[in-house]
C-alpha cells in the first residue's frame, strides 16, 4: 500500500473507533450511578485481555518479548488514565462535554512531541493550538470560583490521551500492532484491580450487557486506534477523532436531553474547527514529504 492509501485507511480506522467509543460511553453514563467506575474500567480491561488469549496462544512467547518495557509501561497508563478520567467526567458532565474534552488530545499531540522529542512546531501550527484552546476555555466557563472539577478531570483525560497517542506512535516503528495492545491491556487491567478492590460493591443483573458492551466495544475501538495510528501520522489521524463528538452529541442529546448552551456550542465549533485545520496541515506535510511537527520515525537498533 502506498503513502496516500495507508493514511486514507488510518483516517478509516479512526472513524471508526470514534463511532464506537462513542456508543461504549453512552453504556457507562448508563450504569455509572450503579456501578463504580472503577469496576467499569476493571471490567473492560479485564475483557479486553480475555479476548486476546486466541492470539496469545497462536504466537510463540519470544513474539510477545519486548525491548521497550519502559515506553509499554508509559503508554499503558496514559491510556488507563484516559479512560479513568473519561468514564468519571462521563458521570458528571454531559456526554459530549467529556467527549469533546477528551478529544483535545489532537491539541496537545504537537505540544508533548515539542516537549518530550524536541520537535519545533512551525508557527503556521500555533494558529489551530490557540483557536483550540479558546475553545477549550468556553466549554470549562471558568469564573470567579473557577472551573468546575469534572470538566478538569474531562480534560486531563484528553491530555492523557495524546501521550497515549505518542507512544502508540513511536512503539509502532518496532513493535506489532498485538504486543502494543497486550501490554496496554495488561498494564491497564493491574492499574485498575487496586483501585476496583477498595471500591467493590455487588453489580446489578441488569448492568450486565452494558459491561460486556464496554468491553468488546473498548477492544475494537482499541484496535481501530492502534491500526490507525499504525498506518498514519499522529498529527494526521488523531484530529478526526473529533467525529466522535457528533456521536456524542447525538446520543446525548437523543438519550439525555443535553443541549449545549451558546459558549459551550461556540467552543465547540472552534476545537472541531482548530482539529480541522490542524489536519489539513498534516496532509500538506505528508503530501510534501515533510515530517515537521509529526512524530518522528524510531528505527529498532
Amino acid at each position: 500500500m502506498d503513502g496516500h492509501g495507508a493514511v486514507l485507511k488510518g483516517v478509516l480506522f479512526a472513524i471508526a473507533s470514534s463511532l464506537v467509543a462513542s456508543t461504549a460511553g453512552a453504556a457507562s453514563k448508563m450504569i455509572a450511578d450503579v456501578v463504580p467506575v472503577t469496576t467499569i474500567v476493571l471490567f473492560q480491561y479485564g475483557l479486553c485481555l480475555l479476548l486476546l488469549v486466541p492470539m496469545f496462544l497462536r504466537y510463540p512467547f519470544s513474539h510477545w518479548s519486548t525491548r521497550r518495557p519502559g515506553a509499554h509501561l508509559l503508554r499503558g497508563v496514559a491510556g488507563w488514565l484516559c479512560f479513568y478520567a473519561y468514564y468519571l467526567a462521563i458521570k458528571h458532565i454531559p456526554l459530549v462535554d467529556a467527549a469533546l474534552l477528551r478529544n483535545t488530545a489532537p491539541l496537545f499531540v504537537p505540544l508533548l512531541v515539542w516537549v518530550w522529542m524536541k520537535v519545533e512546531i512551525p508557527k503556521s501550527h500555533w494558529h489551530p493550538l490557540i483557536l483550540g484552546f479558546i475553545g477549550v476555555i468556553l466549554i470549562l466557563k471558568p469564573d470567579l470560583e473557577g472551573v468546575e472539577t469534572w470538566h478538569l478531570i474531562g480534560l486531563i483525560s484528553g491530555l492523557s490521551l495524546a501521550l497515549s497517542m505518542v507512544g502508540t506512535r513511536v512503539l509502532s516503528n518496532t513493535e506489532p500492532a498485538s504486543v502494543i495492545l497486550f501490554y496496554y491491556y495488561l498494564i491497564s487491567f493491574l492499574c485498575s484491580l487496586p483501585l476496583a478492590i477498595m471500591e467493590w460493591q455487588a453489580i446489578p443483573l441488569w448492568t450486565l450487557p452494558y459491561l460486556l458492551y464496554i468491553g468488546f466495544s473498548i477492544s475494537l475501538t482499541m484496535w481501530c486506534y492502534t491500526r490507525a495510528y499504525t498506518l498514519a501520522k499522529a498529527s494526521i489521524v488523531a484530529p478526526i477523532n473529533y467525529s466522535g463528538v457528533v456521536f456524542a452529541g447525538g446520543l446525548g442529546w437523543i438519550i439525555w436531553g443535553h443541549i449545549p448552551d451558546t459558549v459551550a456550542l461556540a467552543g465547540i465549533v472552534l476545537v472541531v474547527v482548530a482539529g480541522l485545520l490542524s489536519s489539513w496541515l498534516g496532509l500538506s506535510q505528508n503530501r510534501s514529504g515533510e515530517t515537521i511537527n509529526n512524530v518522528p520515525q524510531v528505527t529498532s537498533k
